[in-house]
């Protein structure tokens, strides 16, 4: 080697340049460069090939992987400029590399390298594969963003589609829907970095996809469903904390005559018929334009007494699963709801006077943080309820519902996020039923109070009323007297 090195030092001026990638920078930025290339062109392989697209997964494909390797490229520029300038400094020549592999030495070293290399790009590979299955998972989704998406994801678990990906529903299959995931999740990315994101996330989403895409998937929207037997049980706001169930059949139905007799609440589904409107807000409480279009090709529409605006076409959406059906996955509970369901289930004693009222109380009040929200419910119900043991109970209950339902960080609650399904809390089915939408024939939409077109109450009331039972349906007891209101002019959801 020394024979060598003198040789190279007194080489003529004619010799080759110095290696001037021979430093431990360069070398360093060519191993990330490498290994940066190798993974994202396996992430791209394998977002290509999926069956769902993944914004996240087009995250790392194609900003973090293209990152590593700019850095990569980096390192080595800037290792080569530092080695140039010290061989310029010193006016000297380093030795000029040479492999010969009839030496043992360099057969050796080429071994090392080549073996070294294909763990690297094994090491690579498994890494890349682990990472797309991590950024399919529900944990990554919901807590990749801990706090924008705590709310979701908590919500999400408590809900009825918790074993169904995130991106079934948000995203689904597709060309042009994988390269919107792609642009929606790069924005996500910027928004979370840069605190650009709203509080609460706004609904509904404007961009998502169709229904008949997603949900249908794996619901059959042609299934004929009958009638479903429910039962709510309520609790009034007295000292006794009067209970009220009511028993009744939904009137769900079906849309397809060849699976049973089209009516009910899924006539509304598009299946040989087709129902658009227009909303006049961005939640999609107020519409005050609908369109019906028959098997036939009958159009017939509906607007709200006192709507004479022209209809924008660009405004007008094919109604599906989705405008009543609004919160499939992140049901976020009223107060009211939440506190009837925990003393129904004897998670809270129904024997403690004023106990429905104070609870939603306590549930209700301005929180700024999920710490003093745990506070204030116990230092608030505990002052209510001086040495009774049984409120101890009733407090870890009603800081459970808290933190399934409010989440003060992302000022996310029942209040924010509207549930479309039934009409207590939110308008929701008089959004159109509600009487005041006038057809081209002078006809209206079904009576805000025609409590049998969309149910039956087989049973209501308390004891020995339940079991009373009526098939052909009962009238409504309203406890509060008559009524000739929809039902969110009184009740809220709170106190």
């Amino acid at each position: 080697m020394s024979t060598e090195t003198s040789a190279a030092s007194t080489a003529p001026a004619g010799d080759p340049k110095p290696h001037l990638l021979k430093n431990w920078l360069s070398l360093c930025g060519l191993v990330v460069l490498t290994g940066s290339i190798f993974s994202a062109c396996l992430l791209f392989t394998l977002d290509a090939m999926a069956h769902f697209a993944n914004p996240y997964l087009g995250i790392l494909t194609y900003l973090v992987a293209p990152g590593f390797a700019v850095i990569g490229l980096g390192m080595t520029v800037v290792g080569v400029l530092l080695r140039r300038r010290k061989v310029n400094k010193n006016a000297s020549r380093i030795p000029v590399v040479h492999i010969d592999f009839t030496r043992p030495r360099d057969r050796r070293m080429l071994t090392f390298f080549i073996l070294g290399g294909l763990v690297f790009l094994l090491l690579s590979a498994v890494g890349s594969y682990q990472t797309y299955h991590y950024t399919e998972s529900v944990q990554f989704c919901g807590q990749a963003c801990h706090t924008v998406m705590k709310p979701e994801l908590v919500t999400y678990q408590h809900g009825p589609h918790a074993r169904v990906a995130c991106t079934e529903c948000h995203i689904g299959k597709g060309a042009t829907w994988f390269v919107r995931s792609k642009l929606s999740g790069t924005y996500q990315l910027y928004a979370v970095t840069c605190n650009k994101y709203q509080r609460p996330v706004p609904t509904p989403i404007k961009n998502l996809r169709p229904a008949q895409e997603t949900c249908e998937e794996c619901h059959w929207p042609k299934k004929f469903v009958g009638n479903l037997e429910r039962t709510y049980n309520y609790y009034m706001g007295d000292e006794t904390n009067s209970p009220f169930t009511i028993s009744l059949l939904m009137k769900v139905g079906g849309g397809d005559p060849t699976h049973g007799p089209v009516g009910g609440i899924h006539w509304h589904m598009n299946v040989g018929k087709r129902i658009e409107y227009m909303a006049a807000d961005d939640t999609r409480q107020k519409i005050p334009w609908i369109r019906v279009v028959d098997s036939q090709g009958v159009v017939t529409e509906y607007r709200s007494k006192g709507f004479t605006n022209a209809v924008n076409p660009t405004a007008i959406r094919n109604m599906d699963c989705m405008d009543c059906h609004n919160r499939p996955a992140h049901k976020y509970q009223s107060p009211e709801d939440a506190v009837n369901l925990a003393m129904s289930l004897g998670h809270i004693d129904c024997s403690l006077p004023w106990i429905k009222t104070n609870a939603v109380y306590s549930l209700t009040k301005d929180y700024k943080g999920e710490t003093e929200a745990m506070e204030g419910i116990a230092t608030y119900l505990a002052n209510k309820y001086p040495n009774e043991p049984r409120i101890r109970a009733a407090i870890d209950s009603v800081q459970q519902i808290y933190k399934d339902n409010f989440f003060p960080e992302m000022r996310a609650s029942w209040k924010n996020y509207p549930d479309n399904i039934g009409h207590k809390n939110w308008p929701g089915c008089f959004r159109c039923h509600d009487g005041n939408h006038i057809a081209s024939d002078g006809k209206a939409t079904i009576k805000a109070n025609d409590c049998n077109a969309c149910h039956v109450i087989l049973a209501q009331g308390v004891g020995a009323e339940l079991a009373k039972m009526t098939p052909a349906g009962q009238t409504f007891k309203h406890l509060g007297g008559d009524y000739d209101s929809n039902c969110t002019d009184c009740h809220t959801g709170g106190p």
